[in-house]
């Protein structure tokens, strides 16, 4: 055993020794794997602070000098570190997993930890296609473990508020059109690190350019705000407008949903002066906008004023993905299917986005299948 993992044993005996000694219960921390690093919001649960809910156990990247960089930048030791899974489950298992890696290998990290009853967390979106994310979810239901999907937009107040108006106050009316902007100036343009870059530009390794990177916000938010509702058409146009930055892949995209009384819009962009994740929901009597995290309007028809509100964050463990994923591990959340990170939604997101896919190659309007 490593010493680091040593002495983090040790003091966890002491401290159920001593907890149990005063007669005080409380939930040990999550053990969490992180799987792979080239996805940049590893940063998140890297450098997240300390909440008591979870402890990284273990950290799989069989690129050495991207793990060396990405420690060392957090100030984690490289006793976490393992260059392969099996490597990490010789010495400690965890208790779920984080997939920081492309998404194609999204299948993989459920299919070696799904038969050991290791819960599983995927960056979005689930997988690269619909076949993947069907396998994944047939293994997780097999297994009887937690697969969950993480949205940056899932831990937005403005997104929860724009539900609640929706479904609980029912104040704007049945929703007529849903439109979800998500976009930025393009990853190379930003400067994400060029591991990350090498597959996000691959349409076997991401599934697609922007129509997959920033499409499955989209889509996710508008399968929750219909509650699972299956869309009757997907159109879509993708373009590639800077051939010379991603040649294999479309940087602008446009999908059009339409159900029976509604239609969804999602736009997605590597093309925009800047970035931006926000949504409009239009009813049949008013409408709100989320404008970004915390902003929030709503006009209840041409003749009243708007009104806007700045919105605190999300009471724990709603806040934040690992807190959240921790909190559906211990029971603590019953996870719904049409929920932002349940599998259930999630499939949707890559039957749609396939049917997109499909739209757009052939500019035809695609049926999609009401099951």
């Amino acid at each position: 055993m490593r010493m680091k993992q040593y002495w983090t044993s040790i003091w966890s005996l002491l401290a159920i020794c001593f907890i149990g000694s005063v007669g005080v219960s409380i939930a040990a921390p999550l053990k969490i794997g992180v799987i792979g690093l080239t996805h940049a919001h590893v940063h998140w649960i890297l450098g997240r602070p300390d909440r008591g809910d979870i402890t990284i156990v273990g950290i799989v990247e069989p690129n050495r000098e991207l793990a060396t960089r990405f420690l060392k930048q957090h100030e984690l030791s490289m006793d976490l570190h393992f260059e392969s899974a099996e490597a990490m489950l010789a010495e400690v298992k965890p208790d779920g997993v984080t997939a920081f890696n492309s998404i194609y290998e999204h299948l993989e990290v459920v299919k070696a930890f799904a038969p050991l009853g290791v819960h599983v967390l995927v960056e979005k979106p689930m997988a690269v296609s619909a076949a993947h994310a069907r396998e994944m979810v047939m293994l997780a239901r097999q297994h009887e473990i937690h697969l969950l999907t993480n949205y940056e937009t899932t831990w937005y107040p403005s997104n929860h508020r724009v539900y609640e108006i929706v479904h609980e106050d029912q104040s704007i009316g049945p929703i007529r059109k849903i439109v979800v902007h998500d976009g930025h100036r393009g990853p190379e343009e930003i400067g994400v690190n060029q591991e990350f870059l090498d597959w996000l530009i691959d349409p076997i390794r991401n599934g697609g350019g922007a129509i997959t990177d920033f499409g499955c916000y989209g889509v996710n938010l508008i399968n929750w705000l219909t509650r699972g509702a299956r869309p009757q058409t997907v159109t879509a146009v993708t373009q590639t407008i800077k051939p010379n930055k991603y040649p294999k892949v479309d940087d602008e995209a446009t999908i059009i949903l339409t159900y029976p009384e509604m239609q969804g819009i999602v736009q997605a962009s590597w093309n925009w002066p800047i970035s931006r994740k926000d949504m409009e929901v239009y009813g049949r009597t008013g409408q709100v906008i989320a404008k970004n995290r915390h902003d929030l309007e709503i006009r209840q028809g041409d003749q009243h004023p708007v009104e806007k509100y700045r919105l605190d964050e999300l009471e724990g463990p709603r806040d934040d993905p690992f807190a959240y994923f921790a909190a559906v591990i211990n029971g603590e959340i019953k996870l719904g299917p049409h929920d932002l990170s349940a599998p259930e939604n999630n499939l949707l997101v890559n039957e749609i986005l396939e049917a997109a896919i499909r739209s757009a190659r052939t500019g035809m309007t695609v049926p999609f299948d009401p099951k």
